[in-house]
């Protein structure tokens, strides 16, 4: 297995519905924040560079919420790639309390240039590229 990106969450009371539970698109925006940092700190390629010609949307997501998470819960948020394409990449996350999964799944990204007034695919900068390659599992293919 390749690298794992991780990162501590503390839930706090912004991301909780009057349950004390977190709001469902909250785990999104944490999910963001994870990826934003994996790019900035491990990939060399950080959101402020990437977003002013170019862009990496989410072409895929699939989401498990497994259990809640709580307020005042820290949890730790991890990610994975398990496949590195030309202009894309798929990974797996976890977001895991003490011996519970709180949330888990996968998102793909494409690498994209606006050219034309059209979002196109386009490769990743070799640096990028090599620099994912340490986060892909054993058992996943770089295309």
């Amino acid at each position: 297995m390749g690298l794992t990106f991780s990162k501590p969450q503390k839930v706090k009371f912004q991301h909780c519905d009057a349950a004390g539970i977190v709001f469902y698109p909250r785990f999104l925006e944490m999910l963001n924040e994870l990826v934003e940092d994996w790019f900035e700190e491990e990939l060399n390629f950080p959101f402020k560079k990437l977003h002013l010609a170019e862009g990496i949307p989410t072409a895929d997501l699939k989401i498990a919420f497994v259990s809640p998470a709580r307020l005042g819960d820290v949890f730790e948020k991890s990610l994975y790639v398990t496949r590195l394409g030309n202009s894309s990449l798929t990974y797996q996350f976890k977001f895991a309390f003490e011996d519970r999964i709180v949330l888990q799944g996968e998102c793909t990204l494409v690498h994209v240039e606006l050219l034309d007034n059209l979002l196109k695919s386009q490769p990743w900068p070799n640096k990028v590229k090599e620099n994912a390659e340490r986060y892909l599992s054993n058992e996943s293919k770089v295309n």
